[in-house]
């Protein structure tokens, strides 16, 4: 039967600015499955908010009492006095940005101090500086990997649910990082690997996580990432193949490297600028997008981009086209492509497929 999911949404973009809007006040849960980027939060918002924060992260499962706090005798006074990590770096005064990870699996022993740090900025009976930023994060409930969450917790708590990447969002942060071409242009090919178990129709899907059975592998936002070294590797293609079946899963693996096989014998990005209106054009579309993706990291001035532009016009497929278009004005090469006279006579020629 098929799963349709209608709670609402937030891609990771909207978490980050939801965060940043509301941290102080609300403590924001932020649920999905795994591999989906939930962990990158805090490294973002560093980038965004810079130097005017401490930012701490907390291995919640991980994590034992007195790594977090301790209450510890003071024999000259007789008394009981509480001692807050260092890692809290509550001695310069500086808010924090903090990020409890995999929240829903902390030990019971520690849920107390972390709820209060949720409710009321404090660790323990220490507060945090006026102005600290606490948000949490776990698997959904229903990926059956042990996360579970009380609802007199649950209450003081503002959860959302964040949705994998669409592949157009995804691509557009792998080029920003250099992911390999190779792995943006399978992605592209089969958009399918980004999809949810929580989707409909995709009970049958290879790629993906899948409560429902025993896997080891998938095809996620983070196992993809953790594919580009093995892609740019100079390792055999059978031991390609083994790297990938145990980070992507097999499925994912076996598509993977058909783009790695036509990574070396497609038309290389130099001999398209070399000549672009009369270089041998593909007939399939995987060796077409795998050229757009290389291009996109390598085209570097208007020059460039006018003459691969070109090369593009004659690209029979529609499609192929608009792909080309819409990764360059998501990449950042995009100031430099709304300015140029080719890419603006093709946008104006070609609205109709946008």
């Amino acid at each position: 039967m098929s799963k349709i999911t209608t709670y609402p949404t937030m891609n990771i973009n909207e978490v980050k600015e939801a965060i940043k809007t509301l941290g102080v006040t609300n403590t924001i849960m932020i649920m999905s499955e795994p591999g989906c980027g939930k962990t990158s939060i805090l490294r973002d918002l560093e980038k965004d908010l810079g130097d005017a924060y401490d930012y701490i992260y907390i291995d919640g499962p991980n994590k034992e009492i007195m790594d977090i706090a301790a209450t510890i005798p003071n024999h000259q006074t007789k008394s009981l006095e509480y001692y807050v990590s260092s890692v809290f770096k509550l001695d310069n005064g500086k808010p924090k940005v903090i990020m409890i990870d995999e929240a829903l699996k902390v030990p019971k022993l520690l849920q107390p101090i972390y709820t209060r740090m949720y409710l009321e900025r404090t660790v323990g009976d220490e507060p945090l500086p006026e102005g600290s930023i606490v948000f949490a994060t776990s698997n959904n409930m229903s990926d059956g990997v042990g996360d579970v969450l009380p609802a007199h917790t649950a209450n003081r708590l503002t959860i959302v649910q964040m949705e994998k990447p669409e592949p157009k969002l995804w691509l557009s942060w792998a080029g920003e990082r250099g992911i390999s071409p190779v792995i943006r242009a399978a992605v592209q090919m089969f958009p399918r690997m980004l999809k949810s178990y929580r989707d409909a129709e995709q009970q049958d899907n290879p790629y993906i996580f899948q409560p429902s059975k025993p896997q080891v592998s998938f095809v996620s936002p983070r196992s993809l990432e953790k594919s580009d070294p093995i892609i740019k590797s100079s390792l055999s293609t059978e031991v390609k193949l083994a790297l990938l079946a145990g980070t992507l899963g097999e499925a994912g693996a076996r598509d993977m490297m058909t783009f790695v096989s036509l990574d070396k014998s497609v038309t290389q990005f130099e001999d398209i600028i070399a000549d672009p209106e009369t270089v041998t054009m593909p007939k399939d579309i995987a060796p077409l997008l795998l050229m757009i993706f290389q291009a996109l990291d390598k085209v570097e001035n208007q020059d460039q981009l006018n003459k691969y532009q070109k090369f593009i016009n004659r690209v029979e497929n529609e499609e192929v086209q608009a792909v080309w278009f819409v990764m360059l004005l998501r990449s950042p090469k995009a100031r430099m492509a709304r300015v140029n006279p080719e890419i603006s006579k093709w946008a104006l020629e070609n609205h109709h497929i946008l």
